[in-house]
C-alpha cells in the first residue's frame, strides 16, 4: 500500500478493534485531570541569609594625608581639657600654699609678691607644660604603642613641589620676621600699659627665667599642643582653612592672661598663631612651625634684653 491509495487499510488481525477499544490504558480521556494541592503552613522560623551574603553598599573612605592621620578624636579632647583645668587648679593651689605670704596683702601687692618668686611665677608654668605633655605621652603613645613625636606631627619638613629641600633656618628667620611685623603693628596700636607680662620685668631673676622659658620650653610645648594635637583633629572635621583660623584664635586666647585680656593684643597673637598654623599645614610638619615659634620668641627675648638694659629698667611703653 502506498500513501496515494484511496482504500484504507484493513485492521491488523493480530490486534482486533474490539480489544483496543476495551483497553482502559489506551482510552483517551474526555476531560483534563483535576489537580488538588494541600496548603502548606508558614514556617515559624524562615531561613535567613547570613549578613555576609547580603550586598552591602560600599562607600569610599576619605584618605587623609600623613600629617592628618591621627588616632584621637573629640572624646580624648574632652578628657584632655578636663585634665588641663584640674592641672591649673592643683598646681596653682600647691604653689600658693607653699609660698603664701605671712601677712595680708592687697591684690597688686600679692601680684608683685608672686612675680618676685620665680619658683611660683615660672616654676608653675613649667610644671603645667610638663604635665600636659606627660598626659599626651601616656594616652597617645604609651597606651597605644605609638611613637610620641611622629604621632603628634613632628616629621621632617617636606620639600618643595619641585623637589628642592627646605632649609630649617628659613623657618627660624621667618619667625624673626613675624616678630618684626608684630613690633610694627603694636607700634601704631594703642595698647594697655602695665600688663602682667610687663610686670615680670620688674624682677630681674624672674625676667631672665621667663625669657629662658619662652625660648627653650614654650615653643616646644605650645607647638606640640596647638599644631600637633589640636590642628589635625580640627582639620579632619572642619577642613584645613577653618582649622587654621580656629587654632590660631585659640593660640591668641591662651596668651590672654599674660596680655591683661587686651583684645587688640589678643588679636595680634591670634594672627601670629594663624601664621604658625598655616606653615604647619603647608609643610605637614610641626617642626617647621616650631622653628618659626623659636625664631619669634628668640628675637623678642633679645629685644627685651636690650630694651630693658639687661632687665634692669622697664620701658614706659613696651
Amino acid at each position: 500500500m502506498t500513501p496515494f491509495d484511496e482504500t484504507p487499510p484493513s485492521p491488523d488481525p493480530q490486534f482486533p478493534q474490539e480489544s483496543r477499544a476495551s483497553d482502559p490504558a489506551l482510552e483517551t480521556p474526555s476531560s483534563p485531570p483535576e489537580f488538588t494541592s494541600t496548603p502548606v503552613p508558614p514556617l515559624d522560623n524562615p531561613p535567613q541569609l547570613p549578613p555576609d551574603e547580603f550586598p552591602v553598599p560600599s562607600h569610599p573612605r576619605r584618605v587623609y594625608p600623613p600629617d592628618l592621620q591621627i588616632s584621637w578624636s573629640w572624646g580624648h579632647l574632652i578628657v584632655f581639657l578636663l585634665f588641663i583645668f584640674m592641672s591649673l587648679i592643683t598646681v596653682q593651689t600647691v604653689f600658693l600654699a607653699a609660698y603664701a605670704p605671712h601677712q595680708k596683702m592687697t591684690a597688686p601687692q600679692l601680684e608683685d609678691y608672686i612675680l618676685s618668686k620665680p619658683e611660683v611665677a615660672i616654676g608653675s608654668t613649667i610644671l603645667i607644660y610638663a604635665l600636659l605633655l606627660f598626659f599626651l605621652y601616656v594616652t597617645l603613645a604609651l597606651l597605644r604603642g605609638q611613637p610620641f613625636w611622629i604621632t603628634l606631627g613632628w616629621r621632617k619638613i617636606l620639600p618643595k613641589n619641585n623637589g628642592q629641600p627646605r632649609h630649617p633656618l628659613i623657618f627660624f628667620f621667618a619667625g624673626c620676621a613675624v616678630s618684626l611685623l608684630v613690633f610694627a603693628i603694636t607700634a601704631v596700636m594703642k595698647t594697655p600699659e602695665n600688663t602682667p607680662i610687663e610686670q615680670v620685668f620688674k624682677f630681674k631673676q624672674t625676667a631672665v627665667l621667663f625669657i629662658a622659658t619662652a625660648v627653650l620650653i614654650a615653643p616646644l610645648a605650645e607647638e606640640t599642643i596647638f599644631r600637633g594635637y589640636l590642628y589635625p583633629m580640627f582639620a579632619r572635621w572642619f577642613g584645613v582653612f577653618p582649622s587654621i583660623i580656629v587654632t590660631g584664635f585659640l593660640f591668641g586666647l591662651m596668651h590672654g592672661p599674660q596680655l591683661g585680656g587686651a583684645k587688640s593684643l589678643i588679636a595680634v597673637m591670634s594672627l601670629v598663631g594663624i601664621i604658625f598654623t598655616a606653615v604647619r599645614a603647608r609643610t605637614g610638619s610641626v617642626f617647621a612651625s616650631y622653628l618659626m615659634h623659636l625664631g619669634y620668641n628668640s628675637l623678642i627675648g633679645v629685644s627685651l634684653l636690650l630694651a630693658t638694659h639687661g632687665f634692669t629698667q622697664v620701658p614706659s611703653n613696651h
